[in-house]
């Protein structure tokens, strides 16, 4: 299904979906808020150095407390090892502080704000779709609370929304290069996930193999427009309409160019930047000083450096197959707090091997997005620390999701009614366990 294919909605239904996306979105930020009673908004690391760089510092010239492990002594300071992106992202945050308005991490408020604007980029792509209403909420809804996502970003610690902000982009920059096609705005929306995320740059060729796909087709109708308009004026066709009478605007290869400029804009100048913040930091301008953290290197995990793929089976493992631990006092069943299989905890995910689509190469573009992401977390040594599930794969799953509405009858059968509420279940069971009870600790 390509973009002209897609059937326009009237303008009255278009307000009718976007003010119901937003109430849900709203209900959904608001679940995600009281989630957890005790977040780790301590783990501010993003949020402290955001503060720094607006008083034009890169550095701490004292000892951070001791709970933030990661932060970097050298050359006489103290850095983070985050990348720019993830930073930037959090200075607004960084500036109501600074104004006094508030004194630490809104950590629990800006994980619930990416509850609200992922819910609503699900329900607009899902809109999109040749698919019952239920579905598409049902779609949503699963993502949200019957995945690993849930627990993971209600722990509101600089990591989790890290992860938080590259899903809003990814899901941003996957609609407004698919459904409403705004190259400047996809753009912005990937510089915003790969800022966080580094590994989200490797998703560029699929980006913009998209976007120019686009062009491709917006060429050929106009070609094919131009054909029709020289047969009228040959034969005066009466079927050519008023409007059928104007010539191609354009050729096919011009808008490409002027299309991935503005695609490329804002991550090119992000990405010098990050080079930049890199070097002023470490002296180098490929050191993000992630090896550079006191003691990482001798962790058991980074046996083959940071990454190797000698590490690919045992995240495989880690991410798929670790099923949960057995225990013969209650709660019987608990997951291991460091990773446990997606595919147990959320097994409505296995809809994604479903055959059939509706846009085959949309579909192929997103598993190779799925597959390029899940190749670099697999060669990474931490699976990622104290966790429900597999918190790094959930830069998956707005790929996940459109992959499934691709391949994904009108209504919902029973089978998968058994998939939707079975990962449900785990997940509200999991996000209880983690948030609201001592059985697993740290």
């Amino acid at each position: 299904m390509t973009e002209s294919d897609r059937p326009e909605q009237p303008a009255e239904n278009v307000t009718i979906t976007n003010l119901v996306a937003a109430l849900i979105s709203l209900a959904a930020a608001v679940v995600y808020c009281v989630s957890n009673p005790n977040p780790q908004n301590y783990y501010d690391y993003t949020f402290r150095v955001a503060g720094q760089l607006l008083m034009g510092r890169t550095g701490f010239s004292e000892p951070r407390p001791s709970w933030l492990n990661e932060f970097v002594p050298f050359e006489g300071f103290y850095y983070s090892v985050f990348p720019l992106g993830a930073v930037i992202s959090m200075m607004p945050a960084a500036l109501v502080k600074n104004i006094g308005l508030i004194a630490d991490s809104p950590g629990r408020i800006i994980a619930s704000i990416h509850a609200a604007v992922i819910c609503f980029l699900l329900l607009k792509i899902a809109s999109h779709y040749d698919v019952s209403r239920t579905r598409q909420i049902l779609l949503t809804m699963a993502i949200l609370f019957g995945t690993f996502m849930w627990t993971n970003l209600t722990f509101a610690g600089a990591w989790q929304l890290a992860l938080g902000f590259a899903m809003v982009g990814q899901l941003g920059a996957i609609y407004f290069t698919v459904f409403d096609r705004r190259p400047l705005l996809a753009g912005f929306l990937f510089a915003l996930a790969f800022g966080n995320r580094t590994e989200n740059l490797l998703t560029a060729p699929v980006f913009m193999y998209l976007l120019l796909r686009q062009d491709v087709n917006r060429g050929v109708a106009e070609t094919q427009r131009g054909n029709r308009v020289s047969k009228a004026k040959d034969v005066l066709d009466p079927d050519v309409s008023l409007t059928d009478l104007k010539p191609p605007s354009r050729g096919i290869g011009h808008p490409f160019v002027k299309t991935l400029a503005k695609f490329c804009a804002i991550p090119f100048v992000l990405g010098v930047a990050t080079l930049v913040y890199n070097y002023v930091r470490f002296h180098s301008f490929t050191d993000f000083g992630y090896a550079r953290i006191p003691g990482v290197l001798r962790e058991p995990w980074y046996d083959h450096g940071i990454f190797s793929t000698y590490y690919l089976s045992r995240q495989a493992w880690e991410m798929l197959f670790k099923l949960w631990n057995v225990k013969s006092t209650f709660p019987y069943l608990v997951p291991d707090g460091f990773s446990s299989s997606i595919l147990f905890s959320s097994p409505f995910l296995l809809l994604a091997l479903r055959f059939g689509s509706r846009d085959r190469w949309l579909k192929y573009a997103s598993w190779a997005a799925v597959i390029i992401l899940t190749f670099l977390l697999w060669i990474h040594g931490n699976s990622g620390g104290w966790q429900f599930g597999y918190r790094y794969a959930m830069i998956l799953l707005p790929w996940l999701f459109l992959i499934m509405l691709e391949s994904m009858p009108k209504r919902v059968s029973p089978g998968e009614w058994v998939l939707f509420v079975t990962s449900f279940v785990m997940n509200i069971y999991a996000t209880w366990l983690f948030h609201w009870t001592d059985y697993l600790k740290p």
